[in-house]
């Protein structure tokens, strides 16, 4: 029944409980039916269909019923031999039986045993199987569900039954995946209930833990924090540590080795005589006689030598310390004892004894057959014994080179490159004899008459030697040049005219003869080239440069134009790069006459009309970035011509003139750009400015009226003539100018001036007077609100300035600078989480807003919650993943050992970012590392010069770490570039008390305000 239960517990689930709940109590019996199950199995055929006929169809009891197998009769004597005969004997063994096997011995089985390979389709042995086990396939599939269905007694437990599913094989229906996905959701459930209290018993045995068994590194953090206060003098006064081995591990007793005396090795010497002879009778009868080579007739050391015991000992030490002072004196010095050993000599002795080869010896031979096969199948082929020669070389077999190279030069005597290689090989002398058996041969070369002169070492011999080529190569501008140079200048200058005669074609020795001659002579021999060569430019462009430096300037221009005329005449096109690019090399050799002259002749040259201001003024940019400033100015002044009056030409060559000419040029030419741009302000001011920083005052006032008379009620004239008033302390003549102005032209940086004024110069109540007055017609400017918060706040008047400021965020909801104003008040007042508050409504009015996250973030930090710090900074980065500011305070946010990994993540996300690249070298700075952060602080104020901040780090890191002309030239460079942004420098720079500071003393200030806290 358990069976007939099990076979339907498969197919019919709810049917299967019963089943399950009774497989305990079925245990034994169900042993019991295995057991008749394989002993009916092992029955004949006989057996089986008696058990079929006896049990009638039915199940397990007509096994058990029949199951004694049926004997065939036999009679008492057959019995008997049977009894005798063992049961296995003549039967042949089962497949995959090993002798041995059950009392642990080991077979092997050949491929003869177990026959050929099989197929899953291939039939078993037993041909009468039941169908489910015919082939293979069928057995392995049988053996892998006997697997699956582990059933043993092992694998079975009294509370959980097997381990194994037993409905594994069954299918998995709707329902079950339904009831499976309910178990998983209580599971979670049961689960999350836990899980707060889990995760805190966890974190608080973590920090415990921690607490009891702190890191090396934990417990030492705060003394590594205190280094960076160590000054230069204590670190050098610490004392050294001991060596704290025991006395004997510090001194080791050396190995003690005595020399041996020389009386020793004699006195041996004659005791071992006894033993080196041997007798001539036995040596007769021995055989020892014969004669062969090393026999022992023959003299030898120690044996029948007859001087084998007069060896003098003295002598031998005596020539060892003659060896040894003869090395001595090679290395060393005699005097002084230093070593005079020259190391590329002594390396290049060590490379001409190793080999140098890249290959291995195989492949020399290899090259060195191909190369013989070469030589023999084309011996008049002068590559192949000048790469044999080459090969041979550098296998270190100079000498089997040059006899190769030598059998090169008789198969190919007309070859140069053979002599050459020739005489390159051999030494001095005979390098010499190779060269002049090539000057036979080859009389007209050029490369070998060269080679010829540089064997030799007097300036004579050279000088000799040229000459001689110079007679039967005359055309040679090569030889030419080289003779020249070996001269004196008047023997040059005769040369050079015979040179001229030789070569009339080349433009080189026409020049160097002009620079030679007089002036007078100089002109004639320019004017003969340019009829030899009248398509060179250089000719034009050297006399040119000669009238200018013999003061004859009307004459360049002059030269220059003939030459553009005469070149487009010959059919030269006229390269406009070219042209301009010789112009700068005049520029740098001091013509200027010329270079202006070249560029206003070419400058229009192959451009489009509406081109041209365009690629002027990158020109003009080119020149500036090669040096050549004249060629700037004068592309400058003939785009000035060409475009009076545009205002960007005139802007830019103002500020050409203020970065690299003089005041008085600058000066110049802004009087011209406000003559042909009345109406540009900017140059009017530029004037101005330029007047008062020369000391100048009433020359600035007098542009300034000018200025206005050519623009009325311009604010940008009236803020600067109120600007001039006050920074010479004429403040009731700019008070006047402002009230003049808030008249005629009132705007709100006009009132904002005005109140700006009267509050540095200390009168408040005025100052809130024309505050409240100019909010009546700019409320909407947000700096009027500023203002009028911060007098409140100077005069302790906290609840006025908190309702200035709240009024002001009414009107100008996106003012980040008013957010933050309203937010330090609160914080400084101690109502933090109002402070906290105000932030979150501004990011909620402004969100993707930097400024306000990291202003947010820092007020955390400054409470002592980094954790919140860290986790707001976290949110800011990723509402504003590109915010430079926002990456440079997260790099000083981690722990040191995590900040070089934050500022890579930083320098990806915003490469050219001011900011960032100034916490790049600050953390640097951090490190000690003064060359690159020098370098990155460089970078920072190259990329953005406006950023006074930058420019702050920058002294005080030179400060610290620079010499007295870095800090100089940092501050000079500030001054020039006059920054006008960052948080530092506007905290000082608009500060009341700071507003006729210059930048100078603003930067002094900033950068002693600056802590290396980071």
């Amino acid at each position: 029944k358990a069976q007939v239960n099990l076979g339907q517990a498969t197919s019919h689930r709810p049917a299967c409980e019963g089943a399950i709940a009774a497989l305990p109590l079925f245990k034994s019996r169900l042993l019991c039916h295995r057991n008749a199950t394989m002993a009916s199995a092992a029955a004949k055929q006989p057996a089986r269909t008696a058990s079929k006929a006896a049990s009638g169809g039915t199940g397990g009891t007509g096994g058990t019923a029949g199951g004694a197998p049926a004997m065939p009769l036999a009679s008492p004597l057959m019995g008997g031999l049977n009894k005798k005969k063992k049961p296995f004997l003549g039967v042949p063994a089962p497949l995959g039986y090993v002798p041995g096997l059950g009392r642990g011995a080991t077979g092997f089985t050949t491929r003869s045993d177990i026959g050929p390979a099989r197929d899953a389709n291939d039939p078993v042995d037993d041909r009468h199987a039941p169908p489910g086990k015919r082939t293979v396939g069928d057995q392995m599939k049988k053996n892998q569900e006997d697997e699956e269905e582990d059933l043993n007694d092992t694998n079975y437990d009294e509370f959980n039954g097997y381990a194994g599913s037993l409905f594994s094989s069954g299918p998995y229906e709707k329902d079950d995946e339904e009831a499976d996905a309910i178990y998983a959701a209580l599971d979670k459930r049961m689960d999350e209930r836990r899980k707060e209290r889990r995760e805190l018993r966890e974190k608080e045995e973590i920090e415990k833990y921690r607490m009891e068994r702190p890191k090396i590194q934990q417990q030492f953090s705060d003394l590594k924090r205190k280094l960076a206060e160590v000054t230069e003098d204590e670190w050098l006064s610490i004392p050294e540590v001991g060596d704290a081995r025991n006395k004997r591990q510090r001194n080791p007793r050396h190995e003690k080795l005595t020399p041996v005396p020389d009386s020793f090795f004699a006195k041996h010497l004659q005791t071992g005589e006894n033993h080196t002879s041997v007798d001539p009778l036995q040596g007769q009868f021995s055989g020892l006689a014969t004669s062969f080579p090393g026999g022992l007739n023959t003299p030898y050391p120690g044996g029948m030598t007859p001087e084998a015991g007069e060896l003098d000992m003295r002598k031998i030490g005596q020539a060892r310390n003659t060896l040894m002072d003869m090395r001595l004196s090679q290395v060393s010095d005699s005097v002084s004892g230093q070593t005079v050993v020259d190391p590329k000599g002594y390396l290049t002795d060590l490379n001409s004894m190793i080999p140098t080869h890249g290959g291995d010896i195989s492949d020399i031979k290899k090259a060195r057959l191909l190369l013989k096969s070469v030589r023999e199948t084309n011996p008049h082929h002068p590559p192949a014994w000048i790469a044999s020669a080459r090969l041979e070389e550098v296998t270190g077999k100079l000498q089997v080179a040059r006899n190769l190279i030598m059998k090169g030069t008789e198969m190919c005597p007309k070859s140069e490159d053979v002599w050459l290689e020739a005489a390159r090989l051999q030494p001095g002398d005979t390098a010499k004899a190779v060269v002049a058996q090539a000057v036979r041969h080859l009389p007209q070369s050029v490369r070998i008459y060269i080679s010829a002169a540089e064997l030799e070492t007097d300036i004579r011999a050279k000088k000799r030697v040229l000459r001689k080529a110079l007679e039967n190569v005359s055309k040679s501008v090569r030889l030419w040049k080289i003779a020249v140079e070996l001269e004196e200048p008047e023997d040059a200058r005769i040369m050079l005219s015979r040179a001229v005669e030789c070569c009339p074609t080349s433009v080189e020795l026409w020049l160097a003869l002009a620079r030679l001659e007089t002036y007078e002579n100089a002109r004639r021999v320019l004017n003969k080239a340019r009829e030899n060569i009248p398509t060179d430019r250089h000719i034009w462009i050297t006399a040119a440069k000669l009238e200018e430096a013999n003061g004859n300037t009307q004459m360049v221009e002059k030269i220059i134009d003939r030459a553009i005329t005469s070149l487009r005449a010959n059919g030269v096109e006229i390269n406009r790069e070219q042209w301009i690019q010789d112009a700068e090399e005049c520029d740098k050799a001091g013509s200027v006459a010329t270079c202006q002259a070249v560029i206003r002749a070419v400058i229009g040259i192959g451009i489009e009309e509406e081109d041209c201001k365009h690629t002027w003024m990158e020109d003009a940019d080119s020149c500036v970035s090669h040096g050549a400033l004249e060629c700037a100015r004068a592309i400058y002044a003939h785009a000035l011509q060409v475009f009076p009056s545009k205002k960007s030409v005139w802007l830019r060559a103002a500020y050409f003139e203020k970065n690299h000419g003089t005041r008085e040029s600058l000066e110049a030419l802004l009087q011209r750009a406000v003559a042909h741009c009345p109406k540009a302000e900017v140059l009017w001011l530029m004037g101005a400015k330029s007047k008062w920083l020369a000391g100048d005052v009433p020359a600035a006032r007098s542009i300034l009226a000018l200025a206005f008379q050519a623009n009325p009620n311009s604010e940008e004239i009236w803020l600067a003539a109120v600007k001039l008033e006050s920074e010479n302390n004429e403040y009731e003549r700019a008070r006047r100018l402002l009230a003049k102005a808030r008249s005629s032209a009132p705007t709100a940086r006009v009132f904002m001036k005005s109140v700006r004024l009267e509050w540095v110069l200390g009168n408040i109540e005025a100052a809130q007077e024309l505050c409240t007055e100019a909010l009546k017609h700019y409320e909407d400017f947000p700096k009027l609100w500023m203002m009028r918060g911060q007098i409140e706040e100077q005069s302790e008047n906290i609840d006025k300035a908190r309702e200035a400021y709240n009024q002001g965020l009414k009107k100008c909801p996106h003012s980040m600078s008013l957010w933050l104003l309203l937010s330090r008040l609160e914080e400084r007042v101690g109502q933090l989480t109002r402070a906290r508050a105000i932030l979150e409504k501004a990011r909620l009015k402004n969100p993707q807003t930097p400024e306000i996250w990291l202003e947010s973030v820092r007020l955390e930090y400054r409470a002592g919650l980094k954790n919140i710090a860290n986790t707001l900074m976290a949110k800011a980065l990723q509402e504003c993943p590109n915010s430079g500011i926002l990456w440079a305070e997260a790099v000083f946010l981690e722990a040191r050992p995590q900040r070089k990994t934050k500022s890579v993540d930083a320098l990806k996300k915003c490469e050219h970012d001011p900011h960032v690249l100034l916490a790049v070298a600050k953390l640097f700075w951090s490190e000690r590392k003064i060359t690159k952060a020098r370098e990155w602080f460089l970078r920072t104020v190259k990329i953005e010069p406006d950023l006074g901040d930058a420019w702050a780090f920058f002294y005080k890191f030179e400060l610290q770490h620079g010499t007295e002309e870095q800090q100089q030239e940092v501050k000079k460079r500030c001054e020039n570039a006059e920054p006008r942004h960052g948080e530092l420098w506007c905290a000082e720079s608009k500060h009341v008390l700071n507003w006729q500071k210059n930048i100078g003393e603003i930067l002094v200030l900033v950068a002693s305000k600056i802590k290396n806290t980071f």
